[in-house]
């Protein structure tokens, strides 16, 4: 089912009915997607699984109240990161959520400003990996669970804004909207993301990089399709082109 189609008023009515193959679908594509971000800022995905659980159980309680003014997605994402709230404070974190999802150092660079020509663009246009040499397509396969790898181990700032813009396809409004920051805040958080995915993008397709054994492959769930997105974005366009 196409993100767009769990907005439509057919989709909606079902929930509100309590048409059980809707709310299968509903939690098939975006349960481990809600669990991803909540872990984000969470830090731990036991809790985030225990947040998405109380996620699950507001939206059975308050669909017939949902009123449609944001889409459907957004209320869901955005249930998840108030829970995600709640936890912490519960747990009276000494580190407030506006500076976990800060997510770096002041004036911290993903990549070099040599790095980039006047316009923006990529000095050196980033390799395509099929051109490198046929072994590399072989190992192509393994580039997938590197970058997933590398999502994991962002900060969690930029780990949240990049689950949201290039994962699950939100806005930059939606993706502020859910998170709770500044349309600025998350540039800098979704730029320095996408930069430190293309360094370690570029790492594994330097022609004389040695590349890491892959782990057995996991299976493929809906996030599949944001993450093919991902890495085909970074790999031919510019980083500086459109945020």
């Amino acid at each position: 089912m196409a993100q767009s189609e769990f907005d439509q008023p057919a989709f909606l009515v079902k929930l509100r009915s309590g048409d059980q193959a809707a709310y299968r679908a509903l939690i098939r594509r975006f349960h481990a997607s809600l669990t991803r971000v909540a872990a984000s800022v969470i830090g731990s995905h036991a809790q985030a699984e225990e947040v998405v659980q109380d996620t699950w159980l507001a939206v059975f309680s308050n669909i017939a109240r949902f009123e449609g003014r944001s889409s459907l997605t957004t209320w869901l994402f955005s249930i998840v990161m108030n829970r995600a709230r709640t936890r912490i404070g519960r747990e009276g974190r000494t580190v407030g959520l506006p500076s976990i999802l800060d997510g770096a150092q002041p004036g911290e660079r993903a990549v070099p400003t040599s790095a980039f020509k006047p316009d923006g663009h990529w000095a050196e246009a980033p390799r395509l990996w099929d051109e490198i040499s046929p072994e590399r397509i072989v190992g192509g396969r393994q580039l997938w669970d590197h970058v997933q790898e590398a999502i994991e181990n962002l900060p969690a700032g930029q780990k949240a804004v990049i689950l949201l813009r290039d994962m699950e396809a939100r806005t930059a409004e939606e993706a502020c909207e859910i998170l709770g920051i500044s349309a600025e805040n998350q540039r800098v958080l979704l730029h320095r993301a996408r930069g430190r995915l293309r360094a370690t993008i570029d790492r594994l397709t330097s022609p004389t990089a040695a590349i890491p054994a892959a782990r057995p492959a996991p299976t493929r769930g809906p996030g599949a399709t944001g993450l093919a997105r991902l890495i085909a974005w970074l790999l031919p366009r510019p980083l500086g082109a459109t945020c």
